[in-house]
């Protein structure tokens, strides 16, 4: 029995199966929208299909984009001889708001994952490697410090080392701000690890 009626129970069903999204934010977000007018919600569910229907990948780094070569690889002041690689389109943005990068990106759209049948025919590997046509001087790989990202990471340092391509990793540490005392293990040993002359 349903305490909404089918219709909304629906529409909460497809908000919990975002990710990261549970019941109650599922609720909370099915009745913020059922709460607007006819015209803004049409406006919304339009968003969503209009993006998925102009949805399509760069040709040049496959990150998602509108047109055929994204903002970042079509800017003439981006410095080509850098590759950025990282697993998801969001990890673009991440690294964007940093203002820190001048380089360009890759995007795997996923991490080697054995366990989960996902080999390296499996992201962009391909396409990465397609790119290093002799213009290209260093790859820096931004993969998730987790095992599937650290399997990534050394198999395309494995790949692209012998081109004579320097390949760097990005330092993982510390947050900015953060207490000794309140960092974990596995942290603490990579900030040791990765430390670097003052």
């Amino acid at each position: 029995m349903s305490v909404y009626g089918a219709s909304v129970t629906k529409l909460i069903e497809k908000f919990e199966s975002l990710p990261g999204v549970g019941h109650k934010s599922a609720e909370r977000m099915a009745f913020f929208l059922l709460r607007k007018s006819e015209d803004e919600v049409r406006d919304f569910a339009e968003a969503i299909f209009d993006a998925r229907k102009h949805l399509r990948f760069c040709s040049v780094c496959q990150n998602m984009s509108d047109k055929e070569t994204c903002d970042i690889c079509s800017n003439a002041s981006r410095d080509r001889s850098v590759i950025c690689v990282v697993q998801e389109p969001r990890d673009v943005q991440a690294i964007e708001r940093s203002r820190e990068f001048s380089g360009t990106y890759h995007v795997l759209h996923g991490a080697i994952s054995p366990m989960n049948g996902i080999g390296p025919d499996d992201i962009r590997i391909k396409e990465l490697l397609s790119r290093l046509d002799g213009s290209v001087k260093e790859v820096i790989v931004a993969t998730n410090s987790d095992v599937e990202g650290e399997a990534t990471a050394m198999y395309i340092a494995r790949l692209i080392k012998p081109l004579g391509v320097r390949v760097t990793r990005i330092a993982r540490g510390l947050p900015v701000g953060g207490d000794l005392e309140y960092a974990d293990d596995v942290t603490l040993g990579a900030a040791l690890q990765h430390r670097v002359d003052i």
